[in-house]
């Protein structure tokens, strides 16, 4: 087994026992609340404490990855979840549970270790893919929602946490002795990097998508349990299969999503992705009976799934270099996205009776992101070109209808030795050579506003006043109606000058 497969294995695993962990109190929660008498307010608060650190953390974790490497991260994180088990083992109060709860959000927080981990041992094409399989780290929320109800049901609830204390130290062992030693580190400061990053638009927008796809999933994961008790009434462990099936059907789709971002344009996929949670939200916000109610969870869980492998595909694309930070901002942004909509959905049902409101947020949220991935996909279409232009051989030269120039790239400059500032507002007659007489200037016009096309040789003055001669390429611009709006002239330099006129 090749060095990154054996490290794919650990840290997926790893995954797979920090989310076990995190999801606990929700998965617990039925058989806490009757030993524990809990409103329903408080009831969401103690599930929703663990997104809190589980998403701060993401953030200083990303980046400690990347300068102590997996091995010594995983294993420290494993080791602190110990506390946090202890004391919900003996918790008898709702502040025990929150406090254990709130530090049991480090098993959440271990997410950024591997998608910073991982892509060092791998080439770029393949990142969402092996990020995607990371990602299979999500069942380890339905192994807990589909054994911890049974294992209460069994055992009694407080030993079903202490049972959990035996895998978090086995794992803490697993990394500390098969961990990567050698595994390369990135040492650089972490102001530095948040200063090269906080800036950059794709960071922001691509933690929006996060915040949506992977909040929708944490959201469902702890919120399920007691709605479906509560508002279905159906039974404890039932209610911890169908949450089990939820997150399963999530966990699957997201490699499928991160494989589909390696072979197809993602912002495709988000688009797709977007439409589908609009469409669940609005499903789910007409409090549907219990069959809809299912396949709008289950439309929430392909959709996340996929969404969520997909994203993480353009993380490293775009910020190769600032991978850990960005990791953990991005992946802080979705666990937050799983904070607020159990506390925000118990708000409007004490206040409304029903659910409607919360899931339409959802819809309208998934809405506004589907705008925005479209808009992010033109300005990324537009970046290229504008790239193309800039690295242009040819000179390049813009003007509006009457001719006034726009802007001119790089190459115009080299060529000419016009800076754009020097030439923006002016017309290309600033460069006449006084070698081409009117009637060579009225019959490129008449071309031009005739076909919309010029070509051919023509003799130009530079800067420093030396004439050269050039082919020179002029197009029209126009819009849907026929008009023309703007000129586009290419022209190069040729050193034959044979020709002369």
């Amino acid at each position: 087994m090749s060095k990154g497969a054996r490290q794919l294995f650990i840290q997926t695993t790893s995954l797979i026992a920090g989310f076990m962990v995190w999801v606990l109190i929700s998965s617990l929660m039925p058989f806490i609340q009757a030993d524990i008498k809990l409103s329903s307010t408080q009831i969401s608060w103690a599930t929703a404490v663990p997104v809190i650190l589980g998403s701060l953390l993401r953030v200083p974790i990303g980046y400690w990855t990347n300068r102590f490497g997996a091995r010594t991260l995983f294993s420290i994180s494993f080791i602190f979840l110990l506390l946090p088990l202890g004391i919900l083992s003996i918790a008898t109060s709702l502040f025990m549970l929150i406090l254990g709860g709130f530090m049991l959000g480090i098993g959440g927080a271990v997410f950024s270790i591997g998608v910073t981990s991982l892509p060092k041992y791998y080439p770029k094409e393949k990142h969402g893919f092996i990020n995607g399989i990371y990602g299979i780290g999500n069942i380890g929320t339905a192994i807990t929602a589909f054994a911890a109800p049974v294992l209460a049901n069994t055992f009694g609830w407080r030993t079903t946490v202490q049972i959990f204390l035996i895998v978090v130290l086995l794992f803490a062992l697993l990394n500390f002795f098969f961990g990567d030693k050698t595994e390369r580190k990135v040492n650089n400061s972490l102001s530095n990097q948040m200063n090269e990053v906080y800036k950059n638009q794709k960071l922001w927008f691509l933690s929006i998508f996060y915040f949506v796809t992977f909040g929708s999933f944490v959201a469902f994961t702890i919120y399920l349990p007691s709605f479906l008790v509560n508002h279905f009434d159906l039974e404890k462990v039932d209610a911890g299969f169908r949450t089990a099936g939820f997150i399963a059907l999530a966990t699957v789709f997201r490699p499928i999503g991160g494989w589909l971002g390696d072979k197809l344009n993602p912002f495709f996929i988000l688009v797709g992705v977007f439409s589908g949670l609009t469409f669940a939200g609005f499903l789910l916000s007409f409090t549907p009976s219990l069959p809809i109610y299912s396949f709008g969870c289950l439309l929430v869980a392909i959709c996340a799934g996929t969404g969520n492998g997909t994203i993480f595909k353009l993380v490293p694309l775009y910020f190769s270099k600032q991978a850990g930070i960005v990791n953990g901002i991005v992946s802080a942004m979705g666990g937050l996205g799983g904070f607020f909509p159990p506390i925000i959905l118990s708000i409007f049902f004490t206040w409304t009776g029903h659910y409607a409101i919360g899931f339409m947020a959802l819809s309208e949220f998934s809405l506004v992101s589907t705008v925005l991935v479209i808009w992010l996909y033109y300005q990324e279409k537009l970046e290229i070109s504008s790239k193309i232009v800039q690295h242009a051989t040819d000179g390049i030269t813009v003007t509006d209808k009457n001719g006034i120039i726009q802007s001119v790239n790089p190459a115009f400059t080299k060529i000419t030795g016009y800076t754009m500032e020097e030439v923006i507002g002016k017309t290309p007659s600033v460069l006449q050579s006084g070698e081409h007489d009117n009637a060579f200037y009225k019959k490129m016009w008449d071309r031009l506003l005739s076909a919309g096309f010029w070509e051919g040789f023509i003799w130009n003055k530079r800067k420093n006043q030396e004439i050269y001669r050039e082919w020179l390429t002029i197009t029209a611009i126009r819009d849907g109606n026929g008009d023309t709006t703007h000129y586009v002239a290419m022209f190069h330099e040729v050193e034959d000058e044979n020709n002369k006129p």
